[in-house]
């Protein structure tokens, strides 16, 4: 079963399970927007838009999501500052590089079949000196996890996997910094993260 397909399914009933126990994660992810200089945002895999409602205004918001079912959702949630929705895959996002200020992946990077791929291309369509913020439960390097690794591949094909490690997708995307790692739910499998895209040699910020 296809990620669109699935979620078109999950759609009616995604932000009664997962709207309340992730609000305070999202809140604190998107309040770094205050502190970031005003620019164009790109909310990476934005689905019904529980993101939408902690937006500061004064950014330019595109939202990017692969399941009609969920963006028709998104559409229904906007309000101010409103963001434009793209139909579109987040590994392979229909962008030029360097054409965002900041990224936003929240609780998408262990939905999707390839998250390297996810991550290096927000790291694309990110100018350098830009920033990405990530909301998502990850394995630890070296974390054993044996339920969380064993039930992944079943879950993956429907919602969501469980045996994704950010370690070993960072050290993918060399152009990303580490600025900050914070535990959230769940002993901590769940976390927020910033990163910055460093300039390659020759390249301004």
């Amino acid at each position: 079963m296809s990620l669109r397909h699935s979620y078109r399914l999950i759609a009616p009933i995604y932000d009664s399970v997962v709207a309340a126990p992730t609000r305070a994660m999202r809140a604190a992810s998107l309040a770094r927007l205050e502190a970031l200089e005003r620019g164009r945002v790109l909310i990476a895999g934005i689905g019904t838009g529980l993101d939408l409602p902690h937006l500061v205004p004064g950014n330019d918001y595109v939202g990017l999501d692969i399941t009609p079912a969920m963006l028709h959702r998104a559409r229904r949630r906007m309000a101010e500052p409103a963001a434009a929705l793209h139909c579109g895959d987040v590994m392979a996002m229909p962008y030029p590089e360097a054409s965002f200020d900041v990224v936003l992946m929240h609780l998408i990077l262990a939905v999707v079949p390839r998250p390297h791929l996810a991550l290096a291309e927000a790291q694309r369509v990110l100018r350098p000196g830009g920033h990405l913020l990530v909301v998502d439960k990850f394995l630890r390097p070296g974390q054993r996890a044996p339920l969380r690794r064993a039930i992944s591949p079943l879950l993956g094909l429907i919602a969501t996997r469980t045996d994704v490690t950010f370690e070993d997708l960072l050290a993918q995307c060399p152009q990303l910094r580490l600025l900050d790692d914070s535990p959230q739910l769940a002993g901590g499998w769940f976390r927020r993260i910033e990163l910055q895209k460093t300039p390659v040699s020759g390249e301004s910020p």
